[in-house]
């Protein structure tokens, strides 16, 4: 997505960037061979006996995520043929093909959604705009950090990409708010914490907070740098960004191979390992938790505090873009203690 929208961008408003061709034929071939996992773990699940591929074929002609993996795949072919005539890199009018292949994509992978299958066309719609503004959103910002050749017109970069940044992060926000409607209630939020689910969702909202830092950082601070020094280079920057949201990924996809929380699941499989670890030998026959703050959890919540500081403090100061990645790993680790540890 985010290679097919930046060829689209004239000249003067981007970074000199070149994304090359087997670069867009790795992500497609990845898309069919990893959105294929869920599929071979749901036929070893089912399987009796060695009749692998009758179960196989069962799943894809059944069941929603079978047929939704099937349509992927002949839509990821398309693309891939698509890829190997035709370059958007020397005719901006490729990139639009590109595009609609890779919307078809993200159809497919909101009609295989938790969403879609409890809310169904809500659910879809909801799961689908979500990935969409992800997917603008984040696959601009890593095309341009990772794949950008210098730093020029990036002043006239940021002036639209912010913009573009921030409405895709609210859309992404609204939209993650419906999701987790279909699967939890609001009011039960620190009750899931006991779970796998609940605590790998604490986790990805913790991240998002040094997102937001660093986006910050990136669209304002940045812009101001680069005003007073034109020889600022902000790459180091964005890339640190896109490292923050590969680990929202990373934490989205371990997440969505839990089951949802409910009392049921934590009767079926109890509390979570990590949940255990910290309160070990007391009674978590039930599924509630309430929150006070004590000397400890108010330390590391103040420390987790000075942690964002310094991060802001870092890039005035000129530090190394990558120790400011470490600050924000330490306030996740600080933050998250903060409120386990404030569990009654």
């Amino acid at each position: 997505m985010g290679s097919f929208l930046i060829s689209l961008v004239p000249s003067s408003f981007k970074p000199e960037i070149h994304v090359q061709r087997r670069v867009q034929i790795i992500a497609t071939v990845g898309i069919v061979l990893f959105s294929f996992i869920p599929i071979l773990l749901l036929v070893m699940q089912l399987t009796k006996g060695d009749n692998y591929v009758g179960t196989l074929q069962m799943i894809l002609n059944t069941f929603e995520i079978g047929k939704a993996w099937f349509f992927t795949f002949i839509v990821a072919n398309m693309l891939f043929i698509f890829l190997l005539w035709f370059d958007d890199q020397k005719n901006k009018i490729y990139a639009y093909g590109g595009l609609a292949f890779t919307f078809l994509l993200i159809l497919g992978l909101g009609w295989a959604s938790h969403a879609s299958s409890v809310g169904h066309i809500k659910g879809f719609i909801i799961h689908t705009s979500h990935f969409i503004a992800v997917t603008v959103w984040v696959g601009i910002l890593i095309v341009v950090s990772w794949f950008s050749k210098g730093f020029s017109n990036w002043l006239k970069f940021l002036k639209w990409f912010s913009p573009v940044a921030i409405v895709c992060f609210s859309i992404t926000v609204a939209s993650g708010i419906g999701l987790m409607t279909f699967v939890m209630d609001f009011k039960t939020y620190t009750d899931t914490w006991m779970l796998s689910y609940g605590q790998l969702l604490l986790i990805k909202h913790l991240l998002i907070i040094p997102l937001i830092v660093y986006a910050a950082i990136n669209s304002l601070l940045v812009k101001k740098k680069l005003i007073q020094y034109p020889s600022f280079n902000p790459r180091p920057w964005s890339k640190v960004e896109s490292l923050i949201v590969l680990l929202i990924f990373s934490v989205t996809a371990a997440l969505s191979n839990q089951s949802p929380p409910s009392e049921n699941t934590f009767k079926n499989e109890g509390p979570s390992g990590l949940f255990s670890y910290f309160y070990q030998g007391q009674n978590l026959q039930v599924m509630q938790v309430e929150l006070a703050f004590n000397a400890t959890s108010f330390s590391l919540f103040v420390l987790s505090i000075l942690l964002i500081g310094l991060t802001i403090y870092a890039f005035l100061k000129k530090a190394p873009a990558l120790i400011t990645f470490f600050l924000s790993i330490l306030f996740v680790f600080s933050s998250y203690l903060a409120l386990i540890l404030s569990i009654t």
